[in-house]
């Protein structure tokens, strides 16, 4: 059923990565929150960092919106779901306004989500070395594509108020409302290395700091009302929204008349080594009859009681190899469980662990196989289809999904692969065995609900 939605919505793009989206988008959902309105957070592309810091200033889960792994046709949908009863949405952008995926034209840039969500766009400028350059920056971004409605411009890093005011004038005579400016200000820096900013459950004290500080600076220096404004101006929009319950009904009747004593337990792993995860995930689950609990390597000796699923998303095990090494109770659990034939499904951080070693360092030694740290960063879309059955996928099952490591594990497949990539390059990739599904690529369930309502059945078979 198509519903209209009327939801206040922006969304926060720049002219190329490290211009300060982050910063922005981060302060404006804590400044709006503080203001007593509920928040929707969410962001362009596949990033699993940037949404834990929305989820830190709204206190709502952050959502992504990647046109290329769900599809254009679900970002609106997805939108409707996360925002439904929410007085303002804002969405961050991913690298510059118009990068896509390569050579896909438009497809997968915040651009394109702008346009399907007919949102307006706030454009954040890095000023910090330029002044009436400015005005011909913005203009060849407002008028690069006449469907992306560019409402105004947050300056950042500007370094005095001469600076300031050669920048407004600059913008006033191309016509470009100034919504905000920004100084530099060090302190509410975020701390980053190999794959991004450090993940909120890293940091979570510090990282509170910094939202707390973020705001501070927003609200010093941008227009809320102004900027509100703005958001009220985006037109009705008209889809269905998404919906687990829809996308993955459980067998049986569905709905809460279902007896959660009799629900498959799917343990999820959580804690600060595997941070990576998407929250229609645990949704579809749930959906499909699973009962979700999440259980932390770092800290828990053993699975969680009745386990009969488990899921081990991405995150940084290589920052925390001694630490899971060390909890050898977890790893002896973790394989029997494997080794008994349960299902499991590993992304990423969750295929190092399920290794014999990370960097020399002992794993769980579910597969055969040895991973260590990089120099190449190992980054981009690719498209995928199901080698062979497992307890996640059908075999022909075709999923697009996104690989973000500087680890490779030796051998980079098994006997059995999980993956074979058409796009961009074609190989296999990822280990099946037994109940084991596991590979580097991320993927986003909402684009294939089926491998979530499959994986459940397998983990209610283990009952």
């Amino acid at each position: 059923m198509v519903t209209s939605f009327d939801i206040p919505r922006l969304v926060i793009a720049a002219p190329s990565s490290g211009s300060g989206k982050t910063t922005v988008a981060t302060g404006l959902m804590a400044a709006f929150s503080e203001r007593g309105l509920a928040v929707s957070p969410h962001k362009a592309g596949p990033d699993y960092i940037d949404p834990g810091y929305h989820a830190l200033a709204t206190g709502r889960p952050g959502r992504n919106l990647d046109a290329f792994m769900c599809g254009p046709d679900l970002v609106a949908p997805l939108f409707a779901h996360g925002a439904a009863g929410c007085d303002l949405a804002v969405v961050e952008g991913v690298v510059g306004l118009y990068d896509g995926a390569a050579g896909r034209g438009e497809l997968a840039s915040t651009a394109q989500v702008a346009k399907l969500l007919r949102a307006p766009v706030v454009l954040v400028v890095d000023a910090s070395s330029q002044s009436r350059s400015v005005a011909a920056l913005v203009h060849g971004f407002a008028s690069f594509d006449p469907q992306v409605r560019l409402g105004g411009v947050i300056l950042n890093k500007v370094g005095s108020d001469r600076h300031e005011v050669m920048l407004r004038e600059a913008l006033e005579e191309a016509g470009m409302p100034v919504l905000g400016v920004l100084r530099r200000a060090p302190q509410v820096a975020t701390p980053s290395r190999h794959l991004g900013l450090v993940p909120v459950a890293e940091r979570h004290t510090d990282a509170l700091a910094s939202v707390s500080a973020l705001a501070a600076q927003v609200r010093a220096g941008c227009d809320l009302d102004a900027l509100m404004a703005l958001a009220r101006t985006a037109p009705q929009l008209d889809c269905e929204a998404w919906s687990p319950d829809r996308a993955a009904p459980a067998a049986g009747a569905p709905g809460p008349e279902r007896s959660p004593g009799r629900r498959p337990v799917i343990a999820v792993a959580g804690g600060a080594a595997f941070t990576f995860s998407y929250a229609e995930h645990t949704e579809l689950l749930t959906a499909a009859g699973a009962e979700v609990v999440t259980f932390d390597p770092l800290r828990d000796e053993a699975l969680p009681e009745g386990t009969t699923g488990l899921v081990i998303g991405g995150g940084f095990p290589e920052m925390y190899a001694p630490e899971l090494s060390a909890n050898e109770p977890l790893r002896a659990a973790v394989a029997a469980f494997a080794g008994a034939g349960g299902p499991v499904a590993a992304e990423c951080a969750g295929l190092l662990y399920l290794g014999r070693s990370l960097d020399g360092k002992p794993m769980c030694g579910v597969l055969d196989a040895d991973a260590r740290m990089s120099e190449r960063l190992t980054l981009g879309y690719r498209e995928a289809v199901a080698v062979s059955d497992s307890a996640l996928a059908q075999a022909g099952t075709r999923l697009r999904g996104h690989e973000f490591h500087r680890t490779v594990i030796e051998p980079g497949a098994g006997a059995t692969p999980a993956w074979g990539f058409t796009h961009p390059e074609r190989r296999v990739e990822g280990f099946v065995q037994q109940g084991v599904h596991a590979s580097y690529l991320h993927t986003h369930w909402a684009a294939e609900p089926s491998v979530a309502r499959r994986f459940t059945e397998a983990a209610a078979a283990r009952r």
